[in-house]
């Protein structure tokens, strides 16, 4: 075997162990939860309450719940890829300050939660958090959808079965593929991808006006996703570029005042009456 030929065979089989540890190991990389059960009395909203659903695989979820001020709207919210609810809570305080309704959906896997995370079991649990409340007396058409990041991607499936008020994309990403074969582009990395979350193959098919935040200086999902969303969104639609804002300091750079103008504009359309608040 000659010297050239040893090291292409050398190469190659490092290049296979790549691809099988990366396959082996892409939940562990998407999926970053903090698995401590985290406590709302002391986080920096200490007025939500814990509240629990159940999946339709059976499994009982926690999350953080606070009802609306009278005439406002409730927000679902659903976190991206890393911590638990608890990280959520400073977000959290600053919607309730503005009178909204706050669910904090606990995803499986996350926060003391049971099971395991994947792209099939946290749409389901989006499902299991929507029915919860429905079954506070709220109804969807007077609920927003809100995805942080990879939350983004569970509630665009999520608006594909449900006629909700809104639905609100922070930092969101075409797909968990396209971000996969950017950054592992020396491996076929979108035929190794579990968990696709195709959020641009679903967003056109949403029942609700979209709103559309993100970070002109995102460094994790570049802002050139966000932009591509929008193009195949439905009208209603909105896209906020805030700049000088990254990947997860959103709230600092206006995007919580982007919801309050995206709700005042769907009620004052009238897509969303206000008997329904």
């Amino acid at each position: 075997m000659g010297i050239v030929t040893g090291m292409a065979m050398t190469a190659a089989a490092g290049w296979v162990l790549v691809v099988t540890v990366l396959y082996a190991t892409q939940r562990s990389i998407l999926f970053v939860p903090d698995t401590s059960r985290p406590d709302p009395a002391a986080s920096a909203a200490p007025m939500m309450a814990r509240v629990t659903t159940v999946t339709a695989d059976g499994l009982e979820l926690e999350g953080w719940w606070q009802p609306p001020a009278a005439g406002r709207p409730t927000v679902l919210y659903f976190h991206g890829n890393g911590g638990n609810v608890g990280g959520r809570d400073d977000k959290a305080r600053r919607m309730i300050e503005r009178g909204y309704g706050v669910l904090l959906a606990g995803y499986r896997g996350y926060g003391g939660n049971p099971g395991s995370p994947s792209e099939a079991g946290l749409i389901d649990d989006g499902r299991a958090w929507l029915d919860r409340v429905e079954g506070f007396g709220i109804a969807a058409r007077a609920t927003v959808l809100y995805g942080e990041s990879l939350g983004s991607g569970v509630v665009a499936a999520l608006a594909l079965e449900r006629a909700v008020a809104g639905l609100v994309l922070e930092a969101p990403y075409t797909s968990i593929a396209d971000i996969a074969a950017a950054r592992y582009w020396f491996v076929p990395a979108r035929r190794l991808v579990r968990d696709p979350f195709d959020t641009r193959s679903r967003l056109g098919g949403a029942k609700a006006p979209v709103l559309i935040v993100h970070g002109t200086e995102d460094r994790v999902v570049p802002i050139d996703h966000g932009e591509a969303l929008f193009e195949v969104a439905p009208e209603p639609k909105r896209l906020v570029r805030l700049r000088g804002g990254a990947h997860t300091d959103l709230f600092d750079h206006g995007a919580l005042e982007a919801l309050d103008a995206f709700v005042a504009e769907v009620i004052a359309a009238g897509r969303w009456p206000a008997a329904a608040l």
